[in-house]
């Protein structure tokens, strides 16, 4: 009988993978380069899911479709270095070797 070893996430790991889910990338996916289960993402997303209800963003100022462009903006930076950090977490457990930033 093969045992297969427990892994455990970090609550970072797990926080990060919840917000990658707003990319608008399927989950089948981002389950998939993260190596880990769409059921274990969709457990994390429905537990972090009480814990981000009330919670509101900085405002920004300037008129209002100006001011939701750059939250949107904003947003969509945050998710972006998200997702770069996670996948550079995820090639180190991997054991793959990251490009050079500078080998394009």
């Amino acid at each position: 009988m093969n045992a297969k070893t427990r892994r455990r996430f970090t609550a970072e790991f797990k926080t990060q993978a919840v917000q990658l889910l707003e990319t608008g990338k399927p989950i089948a996916q981002i389950a998939e380069e993260l190596s880990i289960s769409s059921d274990l993402l969709y457990s994390w997303r429905r537990s972090s899911h009480g814990a981000q209800l009330g919670r509101a963003g900085a405002r920004a100022e300037g008129e209002r479709s100006e001011a939701d462009e750059l939250r949107a903006l904003r947003r969509e930076n945050a998710l972006l270095r998200q997702e770069n950090d996670i996948l550079k977490k995820a090639a180190v457990i991997l054991g793959t070797r990251l490009l050079p930033s500078s080998a394009k």
